[in-house]
């Protein structure tokens, strides 16, 4: 079987990068988690990544008031979710698309009919999801942060579902750093990576949907930042 990703890893910066970002966050959950980890720090980080992907959205909702429980819609909706998401990263590893459509039933459960939830908007977006199914189901020899990378620009660009999708795309991300044993216990908060860059994560996302091949490779330099950016997010950091 063809690997989906060889051509990716290929071109310049991306070994280097991803190699970079992955030790970084190695040597943080060794040297500072090994022995202080809980699930308090866990439920902190998901708080945390909840937020910032609530942000991206277009909440206006602090972290302050995320913590408080005083919310707008897309929080709480981004909160719901960071609740139970965790639960299927066993099932992404064997049933992607199940583990997708579920995602997306969580965080439009408050808005959306019962017939939206988990369900693509037509046959090109179905079409779209099993592409990212079959790219996660590869055993592609891509670094796992790369294909988490990749899973997320997939799903936001194509935009497969009626709402929520950036959320949908951002817990995607996370839940494949936790599948794929990169990040095991959720202590990085990738999705506040993205807000701290977020004119460059915008427009990245807009070349990975325009650009062509040089657009999924800017995306590529960029989630390599992003991660990073992310690792120095996590609750492990205090």
């Amino acid at each position: 079987m063809t690997d989906p990703l060889a051509w990716l890893t290929e071109l310049e910066g991306v070994p280097s990068a991803y190699a970079g970002t992955r030790d970084g966050i190695d040597v943080m959950l060794r040297d500072r988690g090994l022995r202080r980890t809980s699930p308090e720090m866990t439920a902190e980080s998901l708080l945390r990544g909840a937020h910032a992907s609530a942000v991206l959205e277009g909440s206006a909702s602090t972290l302050e008031q995320v913590r408080a429980g005083e919310v707008d819609e897309i929080a709480a909706d981004a909160v719901r979710l960071s609740a139970s998401m965790l639960a299927l990263a066993p099932l992404l590893k064997t049933a992607p698309l199940q583990a997708i459509a579920r995602l997306h039933a969580v965080v439009g459960s408050s808005s959306l009919t019962a017939d939206e939830l988990g369900r693509p908007r037509d046959a090109a977006s179905a079409d779209r999801l099993r592409g990212v199914s079959e790219l996660l189901l590869s055993g592609t020899s891509a670094p796992a942060l790369l294909v988490a990378a990749i899973a997320h620009a997939d799903v936001a660009t194509a935009a497969p579902f009626a709402s929520h999708n950036g959320i949908v795309a951002r817990a995607l991300e996370r839940l494949v750093l936790v599948s794929r044993g990169v990040d095991a216990k959720s202590l990085v908060v990738p999705e506040a990576g993205h807000l701290a860059h977020r004119a460059a994560y915008e427009s990245n996302l807009r070349a990975y949907r325009d650009g062509g091949p040089s657009g999924v490779h800017a995306w590529a330099l960029y989630g390599a930042e992003a991660f990073a950016a992310g690792a120095e997010a996590s609750p492990l950091r205090a």
